[in-house]
């Protein structure tokens, strides 16, 4: 009996650790949030199962779209196959209560962030399997050059008046990257008229005290028809990398608008393509099949791989089938995939014949 109450207690205490494991640990005080390019924190409705891993699965598209710097990473093929298996690539999590106040009846709020912790090396394997862009760290912080008319004349935005850039400081940091501000000193008060003009030399002059060498140059005005407008220029070592303009009812959102045209500016010029190979339909032969389940098995498993788009089996002998499989990330994408389970193991191959794979 005395054995029997041990082996529970054991068991308990297993399964509490287990479970104190898997959430990021803090002593009291601390404050569960996002640190770092592979951390991300989305908003929650309760800490059920079900609501946890659709909220992983938003985080893990915000860590992608942080590290390729690409916006529409979760839409890219293959992505959102493995985001919805987003667990899998979670190192920890936690939760965090945050209160307000109802705007409409002053009564406390309170809302819950789901904070995600995942693990850098499976996700930039993740990112390479797939093709995405990474976009390398550290990076780069411009300077923004932003000025504001409300109707009263343009304005220039320096650290004085902070809380003005909050909505593009903090849209830079979600697309993986920061933004700085200038002083807002007497002469550079005086660069209003270069950015109003679009001068964007006289405004890279302005800003030569600063490093790196980048400003984000924008002007943000009311329009005759209602709403807000922004033009926007993005400047890399005297270069002009882009320029756009936005318009939206809202200025917050027109000046997060000028943050997520430099970051596609940034990405487009800095992101690395990842080694994957060319997408395309590739023949491959796969063998040690002795059964139906074997084949049920290997069927199922190349069904869940990400980096294929559509398998057509063409050729089956007594212990082998060939497949013509459509990869997104070419055959190298696939052997990356096969390498990190231990379902496949690649063979050596005969030069000029298809690549073959052993299953387990």
């Amino acid at each position: 009996m005395a054995m029997v109450r041990a082996i529970r207690s054991f068991v308990v205490a297993a399964l509490m650790l287990a479970s104190f494991a898997a959430a990021a640990q803090r002593v009291e005080g601390d404050r569960a949030e996002a640190a770092g390019p592979f951390s991300a924190e989305v908003q929650v409705n309760g800490q059920g199962e079900a609501e946890r891993n659709g909220a992983m699965a938003r985080a893990l598209a915000q860590v992608l779209g942080k590290m390729s710097g690409d916006r529409a990473a979760a839409s890219r093929p293959g992505v959102g196959q493995e985001l919805r298996r987003a667990k899998d690539y979670v190192t920890g999590y936690d939760y965090r209560q945050d209160e307000g106040v109802s705007r409409s009846t002053g009564a406390p709020t309170f809302q819950t962030t789901l904070v995600v912790n995942f693990d850098q090396a499976k996700v930039e394997t993740l990112a390479s399997t797939l093709g995405l862009p990474i976009w390398p760290q550290p990076r780069p912080k411009p300077v923004l050059w932003m000025a504001i008319d409300d109707g009263s004349g343009p304005r220039l935005v320096g650290l004085p008046q902070v809380n003005a850039a909050r909505s593009a400081l903090n849209r830079a940091i979600d697309r993986g990257y920061r933004l700085g501000l200038p002083s807002g000193n007497a002469a550079e008060q005086a660069s209003v008229g270069a950015i109003w003009r679009g001068d964007a030399a006289a405004v890279a002059r302005a800003s030569a005290r600063y490093s790196p060498p980048m400003q984000l140059i924008g002007k943000v005005y009311r329009v005759k028809t209602g709403g807000w407008k922004g033009d926007w220029t993005f400047v890399d070592g005297g270069k002009v990398l882009g320029s756009w303009s936005n318009t939206d009812p809202d200025a917050r959102k027109v000046m997060a608008g000028g943050a997520d045209g430099a970051a596609d500016a940034l990405m487009k010029r800095y992101a690395k393509r990842s080694a994957a190979g060319p997408a395309g339909v590739y023949r491959v032969v796969f063998t040690n099949l002795h059964s139906a389940d074997d084949y049920i098995r290997l069927s199922g498993y190349l069904q869940g791989l990400a980096v294929i788009r559509k398998m057509t089996p063409v050729r089956a002998t007594p212990d082998s089938v060939e497949f013509d499989l459509d990869l997104i990330s070419g055959l190298s994408g696939l052997k990356r995939m096969a390498d990190s389970g231990d379902t496949l193991e690649a063979l050596e191959g005969l030069e000029g014949q298809p690549p073959v794979y052993r299953l387990h």
